[in-house]
């Protein structure tokens, strides 16, 4: 917990100089953090035979629709093969749909069906409720914080999509 001075309110150490020590821990934390973070979207999610691919698909479909799949794919970093599968089961089970581009024929167009928005509401709803828990626990200092650590941790190009979708949603 900081106090405000870059000073870990827990044993006083300067947050600037860690040790590798503190750093294993602070990567220690993120795994389970994100454990936990995916958890509820996992349980929900196991039912349908879907993973976190599916997830992350449907959440960024969900925040940026009509997006292609060529621009999907650059914000999920996965294979264009990995994800066909994914899209073709989504659109098999009637989550999104796919339309062909009016000026490019070539292009897919992605958006969430109704039951797409549906399931999307289901997952970031379970992800707002840990969310907003631990932001309301750490405070508002952690949470600026927190959210400039994971800014600062991402790749350039990745940091530039983020931008852009954040720049998007307002």
């Amino acid at each position: 917990m900081a106090d405000g001075r870059g000073t870990s309110s827990h044993s006083g150490e300067n947050l600037l100089f860690l040790t590798d020590e503190q750093l294993r821990q602070a990567i220690e934390a993120m795994f389970f953090a994100y454990r936990g973070f995916t958890a509820d979207p996992d349980r929900i999610l196991v039912d349908m035979a879907y993973g976190r691919a599916h997830h992350r698909a449907i959440h960024f479909i969900n925040r940026a629709p009509g997006t292609t799949v060529n621009n999907l794919l650059g914000l999920l970093g996965v294979t264009k093969q990995s994800l066909n599968r994914v899209l073709r089961t989504l659109i098999a089970d009637g989550l999104v749909e796919s339309q062909v581009g009016k000026s490019d024929k070539r292009e897919r167009h992605l958006y969430l069906t109704e039951a797409g928005r549906v399931l999307e509401q289901t997952l970031s709803d379970a992800q707002r409720v840990r969310m907003r828990g631990a932001f309301r626990d750490a405070g508002p200092e952690a949470v600026a914080g927190f959210r400039t650590v994971l800014e600062t941790m991402m790749d350039p190009e990745m940091r530039h999509s983020y931008l852009r979708l954040k720049e998007n949603s307002g």
